[in-house]
C-alpha cells in the first residue's frame, strides 16, 4: 500500500488545484476509510494512467458520500475499477430499493377502489369456523395454477357481510405474487361507476381492457348494486367472455350464491326481466370459477 500511495500522490501532483480548500478536501478524501479500503483491495488493478486521472473520481465519490445531491438522493456512490482506471458508479440505496419493491408489488397486486389494507391479508391468518372449505379451495388453486399449464378455474366466494371473502382474495393474491403471478382486485360497484364516467371522455374501452387482460382477475362485491342491461351485457359480459376464451382464471366475491346472482342479473335497472341473458352470463361465471360458501361471524370492526 505504501508504494501505491506514493504513486497516487505523485499522480495527484499533476492536478493544479484552484485553491487550498480543494487540496484539503482531496486530502480528506484520501483518508476516508472507504477510499483507503478500496485502494488497498484494488491496487494491483489500477494502472499508472489510472492513477494520474484518479483525483476527479475520488473527489466525486467523497463529495457525494458526504454531501449528496437532489439528483443522487436515491443512490449511493461506489468506487469501481474500469479499464484499470478508478471511476464512480451509483447503486440504488435502501430507500430506492424499498420504493421499487413497493411499486413492483403494487403493480403485481393491483387494486381498483379496494381498501389498501387488503394488501396485509395472509393465509396464515385465515382460520375459524366456516372458513375451512374456502381455505382448502384457495390452497388447491395456488398449488395447481401454472400460467403456462392447464386452465384452473378461480373461486366464487359467496357469503354474508364480513365473513372474510375479500380478505381471502387478498391473501390469495399475495401468495400468487410471491410466485411471480400478477393479480388485480376490482370493487365492481365502483368500477361500474368509473365505466359510466368513461362514456364522457371516451375511455370505456381502455378501462375495460385494463381489467379483462390481467393475469388473475378478482371481482369483489358483485351484485352489491343494481345493474343495467348495458353494464351486464356490454361490460361485465364482455370481460367474462374474453377471459373465458383466453382461459384466464377469475375470482368473485358476492353476498349472493350463484343461483341468487342469476336471479339478480335477470332484473335490470330498466325494469326488464331477462332470464336468458342472465343465464348466459352465469355460464361464463361458472366456467371461470367454482362456488365456495363462506360462513361464520361478521369479523368487520364495529364502529
Amino acid at each position: 500500500m505504501e508504494k501505491f500511495s506514493d504513486a497516487l500522490a505523485a499522480g495527484l501532483k499533476n492536478y493544479r488545484f484552484s485553491n487550498a480548500d480543494y487540496q484539503k478536501l482531496m486530502n480528506e478524501a484520501l483518508q476516508d476509510p472507504d477510499v483507503e479500503s478500496f485502494l488497498v483491495q484494488n491496487q494491483d488493478q489500477i494502472s499508472q494512467e489510472g492513477i494520474d486521472v484518479s483525483a476527479a473520481a475520488i473527489y466525486e465519490f467523497y463529495n457525494q458520500k458526504k454531501n449528496g445531491s437532489e439528483y443522487t438522493k436515491n443512490y449511493d456512490p461506489k468506487l469501481i475499477v474500469s479499464n484499470h482506471k478508478i471511476e464512480v458508479a451509483y447503486v440504488p440505496n435502501q430507500r430506492k430499493i424499498a420504493s421499487d419493491n413497493r411499486k413492483n408489488y403494487e403493480s403485481g397486486f393491483a387494486l381498483l377502489d379496494i381498501a389498501p389494507d387488503v394488501r396485509n391479508a395472509s393465509l396464515n391468518d385465515y382460520d375459524g369456523a366456516g372458513r375451512q372449505e374456502a381455505f382448502a379451495a384457495a390452497i388447491n388453486f395456488i398449488d395447481k395454477y401454472d400460467p403456462n399449464g392447464k386452465f384452473v378455474p378461480g373461486l366464487y366466494l359467496a357469503g354474508d357481510f364480513g365473513v372474510g371473502k375479500t380478505y381471502l382474495l387478498g391473501a390469495i393474491a399475495n401468495e400468487l405474487y410471491a410466485q411471480g403471478v400478477k393479480s388485480m382486485m376490482v370493487h365492481f360497484p365502483s368500477f361500474a361507476n368509473d365505466i359510466k364516467k368513461g362514456i364522457r371522455d371516451n375511455s370505456v374501452g381502455d378501462r375495460v381492457d385494463r381489467v379483462k387482460d390481467t393475469q388473475i382477475l378478482m371481482i369483489d362485491d358483485i351484485g352489491a348494486d343494481s345493474m343495467s342491461a348495458w353494464m351486464r351485457d356490454e361490460i361485465f359480459g364482455v370481460i367474462l367472455q374474453y377471459r373465458m376464451q383466453e382461459n384466464l382464471p377469475t375470482f368473485f366475491s358476492s353476498n349472493f350464491s350463484m343461483k341468487e346472482l342469476e336471479t339478480y342479473l335477470a332484473d335490470t335497472t330498466g325494469g326488464d326481466h331477462e332470464p336468458v341473458k342472465a343465464a348466459r352470463i352465469m355460464e361464463r361465471v361458472k366456467y371461470l370459477s367454482r362456488e365456495v360458501i363462506v360462513t361464520g361471524p361478521n369479523r368487520r370492526p364495529k364502529g
